[in-house]
């Protein structure tokens, strides 16, 4: 039983914490308590999510191609129905929002295509992919298999449409009565359902591997971390954004190449998301988080993150590939 629920906690811990708590941009940035009040909203609003969205790929076989999708339609709502935030050329008082926002926002469709980018990328790498694949390197030989039975399959999901509920609230009562117009949200809710159907259609993964070389689980971390540093230094200029969405391209042709050849396994997964969870919380040091907070909290805070997010990737990494050799 204890192995059976400690995946399930630590996968609903780690997804919020990635998700919210790695980028430091929040005046609850570097105190604890505040923190751990937070969980109450933010595990349903990004563990539950996580928890069912690997749920529903192990069970059908879709593998991660399955995840990455289920995670980009759950960053299209999180960020597109529910915050609404990549319509927003102001947000929540932010000083910095429309340097982000106006460089590449379209006017026609009120979507700044910089933030649209990053914040589903942040989502399917921050949010889902990489808590899950740091998780299922800590399960070790359970790792790709079922967790949740049907009762909390349906407990995940009713306290993910609170947090949903309880956040589109919030974002009612902060912007005056929403950001987004009702044709904005429809789009955003097309996109997402489209990417739904494209998850429940990817086909398990081939038994027949190809041949070819494979690169060191440390090589991979390595190359992890330095792409995803590099994403962290594009401005949000249209070529900014351009080099980003080149970027994500490219990097998930050649994982998707390697990992289908023989000797890709759970151990270079671990490390892959290992390395692009460091390099944000690297990358998190240069953010100016708002509100009233001291660089002695602030340095703490992403001390602390770092520390969490790199302990975590090397004990996953480790068990996977005890999972593997044994």
């Amino acid at each position: 039983m204890r192995s059976r629920w400690l995946p399930v906690l630590a996968l609903a811990v780690l997804a919020p914490v990635c998700a919210e708590y790695l980028w430091a941009y929040d005046d609850s940035t570097g105190h604890p308590a505040v923190l751990l009040g937070n969980l109450v909203v933010f595990v349903p609003l990004y563990g539950c999510p996580a928890l069912l969205i690997r749920e529903v790929a192990r069970r059908r076989g879709s593998g991660w191609p399955g995840i990455v999708l289920l995670a980009a339609a759950f960053g299209v709502v999180e960020a597109g129905v529910v915050d609404q935030s990549v319509f927003a050329r102001d947000y929540r008082g932010i000083p910095y929002w429309s340097d982000m926002a106006d460089p590449t926002y379209v006017a026609p469709i009120g979507l700044s295509i910089f933030l649209a980018v990053t914040f589903v990328m942040n989502h399917v790498l921050a949010s889902i992919a990489g808590p899950v694949a740091v998780v299922e390197g800590l399960a070790g030989r359970r790792g790709q298999q079922p967790w949740l039975g049907r009762p909390t399959i349906v407990l995940a999901s009713v306290l993910y449409l609170a947090g949903c509920a309880a956040v589109y609230a919030d974002m009612l009562d902060t912007s005056g009565g929403g950001i987004a117009s009702a044709a904005e949200v429809i789009g955003a809710g097309v996109v997402a359902l489209l990417l739904v159907a494209a998850a429940l259609t990817v086909p398990q993964r081939p038994r027949h591997l190809a041949a070819g070389w494979v690169p060191r689980p440390w090589l991979v971390g390595l190359l992890s971390t330095a792409v995803a540093g590099a994403t962290l230094a594009y401005g949000p200029s249209p070529l900014g954004t351009d080099a980003l969405i080149a970027t994500y391209a490219a990097a998930a042709v050649l994982v998707w190449r390697i990992s289908r050849r023989r000797g890709w396994s759970a151990v270079h997964v671990a490390a892959l998301a290992s390395g692009w969870l460091t390099a944000f919380a690297l990358g998190a040091f240069a953010t100016d988080p708002i509100g009233r907070v001291t660089a002695a909290e602030e340095l703490g805070h992403h001390l602390g993150v770092l520390g969490l997010v790199a302990l975590a990737g090397c004990v996953a990494t480790t068990r996977a590939r005890r999972s593997v050799t044994a």
